[in-house]
């Protein structure tokens, strides 16, 4: 294999990817605002949600709980009435609506543990599973306090100190923005270097290469290069200028170790997608297969649901796909700081699992060539 040949091939494609605006305006655009409205668009599990209050019972324990909800996880409670409770849960206009019975505050003090009536519209999954913890820890609190102060009971013996490390705002835009990074960075590599393979055929210059002097060794690499340096150049002016600059996500470990592993995720990928582009006869059965395999690789990764959350089938399938790796390296790398000592073995796999990928996607290139000559 000739490197002045990989060379010249890959700038061929680099210039046959500018002469495509359609890819270009996808780079554009997958690398910017995709990433920022996938960070930013999808709000916090608590967020502004519409709670009602019926108070029976009037009473000062009963106001001291009304006045806990507040901004930004509540807006303002409604205070309504008993029949306005269920036309306003069937109108949809509260998520919650706690129900305060006569004689709370009385029952409390004696030591009776009166019931409070919780409704929660289900529909909204995530606030509702989320709320309703957060309902019963405030209204808890608020008692114990009041008993406290009433009885002059003690504090408990035993209190929690929550300390969140790695995300200490809990902000969900810092692990939103990263993991669409990362969903990016994979879903491009794919589709920029199955789209290079189809463009060949499409554009009738297959046959070209066919009768200059060079190997299919040498094409393939040329495209696999070629993508992998544009997706490259992408990731670094993204991770800067969108993650760091405009999200403000601070960046814990080194910038060069994630561009290393970028690297080894991309000659993966890559390699996939011209096994993608051997497959395909077309653009859309292109489209189609992506589709098939873009799914499991950011759903299956690790990167929306914990692993160990998984079955066990899953998660050891997932092992031979080069996300899982990367996902890990990627949290270690910018989330905890991890150096090299930490991340080689996951840096070993995506190694192997792309040398594994480009020598099947070699063969059925070679395969394909042979056949269009």
């Amino acid at each position: 294999m000739r490197a002045a040949n990989v060379l010249h091939l890959g700038i061929k494609e680099l210039r046959s990817l500018l002469r495509d605006p359609m890819l270009m305006v996808l780079i554009l655009w997958a690398f910017t605002a995709a990433i920022y409205i996938a960070a930013t668009a999808v709000p916090e599990s608590l967020r502004r949600v519409p709670i009602a209050i019926v108070d029976e019972d009037g009473s000062a324990l009963s106001k001291r709980i009304a006045s806990a909800f507040y901004p930004p996880h509540f807006v303002p409670p409604f205070m309504i009435t008993q029949p306005a409770m269920d036309k306003g849960m069937d109108a949809g206009l509260y998520t919650f609506a706690l129900d305060i019975p006569p004689g709370f505050e009385r029952d409390v003090l004696a030591g009776r543990r009166p019931a409070i009536q919780l409704n929660v519209d289900a529909t909204r999954m995530s606030q509702a599973f989320t709320g309703s913890g957060y309902v019963q820890a405030i209204v808890t609190d608020e008692v114990d306090g009041f008993v406290r102060r009433q009885h002059g009971a003690t504090a408990p013996a035993v209190d929690l100190a929550l300390r969140a490390r790695f995300n200490p705002e809990l902000n969900h835009a810092w692990f939103g923005a990263v993991m669409e990074l990362i969903n990016v960075v994979t879903m491009l590599s794919i589709i920029l270097s199955g789209a290079a393979l189809l463009r060949e055929r499409e554009h009738g210059t297959v046959e070209h290469l066919l009768v200059m002097p060079v190997t299919r060794l040498e094409i393939m690499s040329s495209k696999v290069w070629s993508m992998v340096l544009v997706v490259m150049i992408a990731t670094a002016l993204s991770l800067t200028f969108v993650v760091q600059g405009a999200l403000r996500v601070p960046i814990e470990g080194s910038l060069w170790l994630f561009m290393g592993g970028t690297v080894l995720l991309l000659f993966a990928t890559t390699s996939m997608g011209i096994l993608l582009g051997t497959l395909a006869r077309s653009m859309p059965q292109l489209g189609l297969l992506f589709m098939l395999l873009i799914i499991p690789l950011q759903v299956l990764s690790g990167g929306m649901t914990p692993r160990e959350s998984m079955p066990d089938v899953v998660r050891y399938l997932m092992l031979g796909a080069p996300t899982t790796h990367f996902v890990m390296f990627s949290q270690a790398v910018l989330y905890r700081g991890a150096g090299l000592s930490v991340v080689w073995p996951q840096l070993v796999s995506l190694a192997a699992i792309g040398a594994v990928l480009f020598s099947l996607s070699l063969a059925r290139f070679r395969k394909t060539i042979s056949a269009m000559a």
